[in-house]
């Protein structure tokens, strides 16, 4: 009887190392993700996407204004040719596919963004060379 009781206090005490040690682990991986994904390196990767993505999206604004007064040139042209309705046709398709392609990037930014508080969108916290914060969020969507 003397022996039973050690060896449940064995198994106990196994029991109890055991989730000790798998605490540990999840402990332990939870930290390497932590590092990894606030590491200088990441938040300098992170932000170059933001970057380019910022500058992707003022792009496309720029774009469809340059498309919209193509547009009304033509749609305010007295004598509009065949050639000239074709090419008003041309344009307004394209200036649909960079609409779309914005909206796109943007939901995408602002997904990126929300994921959490990113310290280059703060005065006082941008990487070393930067001097503006990027947007918190893009306007979304261009609907017309």
């Amino acid at each position: 009887m003397k022996y039973f009781g050690w060896g449940v206090a064995a198994i106990l005490l196994l029991i109890v190392l055991s989730l000790a040690g798998r605490a540990c682990t999840w402990t332990s991986g939870a930290l390497d993700t932590a590092q990894q994904e606030v590491s200088a390196k990441e938040l300098l990767r992170k932000y170059q996407w933001f970057k380019d993505a910022a500058a992707q999206l003022d792009k496309k604004v720029a774009d469809v204004k340059v498309y919209d007064r193509r547009v009304n040139m033509i749609e305010n042209k007295k004598n509009a040719t065949r050639t000239d309705q074709e090419q008003l046709y041309i344009w307004m398709s394209e200036v649909a596919g960079v609409k779309a392609s914005y909206n796109s990037l943007a939901a995408e930014y602002n997904a990126q963004m929300s994921k959490i508080n990113w310290a280059f969108t703060n005065v006082g916290q941008l990487p070393q060379g930067a001097t503006t914060p990027l947007p918190r969020e893009y306007k979304p969507y261009i609907e017309e």
